[in-house]
């Protein structure tokens, strides 16, 4: 169906443009765009996440690299690793795979990666830049929800009406400052807001990214609203499934991401674009020429 917006054509395709930049860096014998993920512990979500990337470089021809330490490692010296990444010429981007465990302070941990190679786009530098509108790395997922609205022509939301469900600092509320950077106008629901239903009505779109199953139903959507779903579940009947009602909304909707094969593949394709934008810069390159 036309309503249904498949984020994982949009990555496909910003991948393969992607790899068409760094095969030309390849072929003038150019040093080529390195990302380093850093995995703590063995939890099986995290390692999943973290071979999807790895995967994902390679099929562009990225230069990455996974350093991998038990879960029992100080805080300080995981930093002591960062500072030294930080410092590496051939490192473009930095990435710390979360969650860390209970005995590491992540916000410590994130800000100690350099701004400039901050991919991830968590350094309250790059979040400074991003509220008042400048240039600067993005969260992964709220860039790609952005790029998903491009697909279908919302470039400028002036006059439209956005309801994000969620406050997280990963989706929730920099999706919200982005949204409110195109120029629509936003309000921000959460587990403790009253009658979200009345609310989410009113929306031209939504942004679901709470993390309950099947929770937005199809008396909460205003009619052809667009509707783009964060979340990923297990439903009852053990299936992935996101935080919107799928079929039961997808009547009523004007677009929706599904779930899977709808924002997921578009953060690990931003997180690859982040990476070779930072190449650029510390290349000196601009859209990919030499400057």
């Amino acid at each position: 169906m036309d309503k249904i917006i498949y984020g994982s054509e949009i990555a496909a395709k910003c991948k393969e443009d992607l790899k068409v930049e760094i095969e030309g860096y390849k072929a003038k014998g150019m040093r080529l765009p390195q990302l380093v993920v850093i995995l703590v512990g063995d939890d099986v979500g995290s390692q999943s996440y973290v071979k999807g990337k790895e995967k994902a470089c390679e099929a562009i021809g990225m230069q990455n690299a996974t350093i991998r330490y038990d879960a029992s490692i100080s805080e300080e010296k995981l930093i002591e690793k960062i500072q030294e990444l930080n410092y590496d010429d051939n490192v473009d981007g930095i990435l710390v795979q979360l969650p860390l465990p209970s005995h590491i302070d992540t916000n410590r941990v994130l800000f100690s990666i350099n701004p400039d190679k901050d991919v991830d786009g968590f350094h309250p530098y790059n979040i400074g830049k991003m509220i008042i509108g400048e240039d600067t790395f993005l969260p992964c997922t709220p860039k790609g929800i952005i790029k998903i609205l491009e697909s279908i022509g919302y470039d400028d939301l002036s006059g439209k009406n956005a309801v994000v469900i969620g406050r997280s600092n990963i989706v929730g509320k920099p999706i919200a400052q982005l949204l409110l950077n195109k120029n629509a106008t936003v309000q921000m629901t959460h587990s403790r807001t009253k009658n979200i239903e009345d609310i989410v009505k009113h929306a031209d779109i939504v942004v679901a990214a709470v993390g309950r199953a099947k929770l937005v139903k199809k008396e909460w959507i205003k009619e052809d609203a667009v509707v783009i779903d964060v979340g990923v579940n297990r439903g009852e009947d053990g299936k992935l499934c996101g935080d919107v009602d799928f079929d039961d909304v997808i009547d009523k909707v004007k677009y929706i991401t599904p779930v899977p094969k709808g924002v997921g593949p578009m953060t690990i394709a931003m997180l690859l674009e982040n990476t070779v934008e930072s190449y650029r810069k510390r290349e000196d390159l601009e859209d990919g020429v030499q400057s």
